[in-house]
């Protein structure tokens, strides 16, 4: 796995992520849609996380040089 994401990408994917993970535990989402801000918001931190996308690298896409 090579890094395909700049720090830019990463540090928004973490904000975006902890943002849809708080919106869940606050209980300001709930249901279905807070689940799937769940799933949304752990993917986007877990990938920013490690810097690498794995639906970017299907689509042979990268955002770091």
């Amino acid at each position: 796995m090579k890094i395909n994401e700049s720090m830019v990408d990463r540090v928004i994917r973490g904000v975006v992520g902890l943002v849809l993970l708080a919106l869940y535990f606050s209980n300001a989402v709930t249901g279905t849609l807070g689940i799937v801000l769940v799933i949304v918001g752990a993917v986007a931190l877990l990938t920013g996380l490690v810097g690498f996308c794995p639906l970017y690298s299907v689509l042979n896409f990268r955002t770091n040089k």
